[in-house]
């Protein structure tokens, strides 16, 4: 698939790697859908990617509601004329230790609010992303390709139960629609980032990123363009299909 001039859906493009992927696609000629809750981001994430020259408009949608996903979507394809990509990327954190105990008591444990949440944006917000993006594409008769946003951390991490679970719950999803869409001509892969120098992890304490750094064997984080280069490859190489590409530097050696 060539980029330039393929109408591009991005959920979480609000900020982040969402905003860094959809200016990279916008220098490469993409028309970009962004998505996100955060309209005041949005409205930024839009400016940016005209500035690159690109078509761009926003949409705020929440990916956890059926509803909105399903008229927000119908109303992009509605917009730009159907849909060839949609990069799932839309995703919160609620960290917490399943439980603490003191003397041999619990004294907290993640609540289900904790795991509700982030399981709804990360992992349903993706399904029904994916579903609906999908739809759109099979219909179109041109195919497409998808790629989920998932995650190092899919491999179990101390604190992230919730998180953890959502992102292998994406990498499961990947490869399953990657079987079941091919015969549509949909194409869908995943990337899963390792420590990434977002605004984020930029405002981290010097010692918290100093021990972050020291799991990575290239001894840096990774810069966000190299997440959004990753799109691209995806996107240009029509072979690529039902893998999870790490994107680590080396930390799931």
């Amino acid at each position: 698939m060539q980029i330039a001039d393929s109408i591009v859906a991005i959920t979480g493009a609000g900020q982040g790697l969402g905003r860094a992927m959809a200016e990279y696609l916008a220098a490469r000629g993409a028309r970009l859908a962004l998505i996100d809750v955060n309209e005041d981001g949005l409205k930024d994430s839009v400016a940016a990617c005209e500035k690159l020259g690109a078509e761009a408009r926003s949409y705020a949608i929440n990916v956890a509601s059926e509803e909105a996903v399903d008229s927000g979507f119908a109303q992009i394809a509605a917009d730009f004329g159907g849909l060839q990509v949609l990069v799932n990327n839309a995703g919160i954190m609620r960290d917490g230790l399943l439980l603490k105990c003191k003397e041999g008591k619990v004294t907290d444990r993640m609540s289900l609010a904790q795991w509700q949440s982030v399981i709804d944006v990360n992992l349903t917000g993706v399904f029904l992303c994916g579903r609906a993006a999908a739809g759109i594409m099979a219909e179109s008769g041109k195919g497409g390709v998808m790629i989920n946003i998932s995650s190092l951390s899919r491999e179990g991490n101390m604190g992230q139960t919730n998180y953890s679970a959502s992102k292998a719950g994406v990498a499961a999803m990947t490869v399953t629609w990657a079987r079941e869409l091919a015969r549509y001509g949909v194409r869908v892969a995943a990337i899963a980032p390792g420590f990434i120098g977002t605004d984020m992890v930029a405002q981290m304490r010097p010692e918290i990123l100093e021990g972050l750094v020291k799991q990575v064997p290239l001894r840096r984080l990774g810069d966000q363009d190299e997440i959004a280069s990753t799109v691209a490859f995806i996107l240009e190489n029509d072979f690529v299909t039902g893998r999870v590409m790490d994107i680590d530097g080396g930390a799931r050696l």
